[in-house]
């Protein structure tokens, strides 16, 4: 759910956007990347995450689902329009930068339900840069 919209959206970047990257912080770039490594080394370790079970905690992994889904309306929504930096970076079901932000809460969320400690900083450091990255954009616009 996360990595297909990313590769179609690789082929099919806004207008101005390699400019725009450019000027991203080196700082915001560099805990992007590194809270995308750990989000991805641990998500695909984490044995909690292989088995459903009706814990307390489910709520979580339901949010955590629904949040993947509206992640990829969005994705369908901006396909769909002009994509531009604007259709880019706006606001979804009232998720402000919601291509950043619906993962990020997502990833936080499944961090919570499997108890993993680790995987709940990875987020945090993921949404550090991810988000930071989408908000100086949108700014920049």
């Amino acid at each position: 759910m996360l990595f297909i919209p990313n590769i179609i959206w690789s082929k099919k970047q806004p207008a101005g956007y390699e400019e725009s990257a450019k000027r991203e912080s080196k700082v915001l770039l560099a805990l992007e990347r590194a809270g995308e490594v750990l989000v991805s080394v641990l998500v695909l370790t984490d044995r909690r995450l292989d088995r459903f079970s009706f814990l307390p905690r489910l709520g979580y992994i339901i949010l955590a689902l629904v949040l993947m889904i509206l992640y990829e309306l969005y994705w369908i929504k901006y396909f769909r329009s002009s994509r531009t930096l604007g259709d880019m970076y706006s606001d979804y079901c009232g998720f402000p930068l919601a291509g950043a932000s619906l993962p990020v809460f997502a990833v936080f969320l499944l961090g919570v339900y499997a108890c993993n400690v680790f995987l709940i900083a990875a987020s945090v450091i993921l949404g550090i840069g991810h988000i930071g990255i989408h908000l100086m954009h949108k700014r920049e616009l």
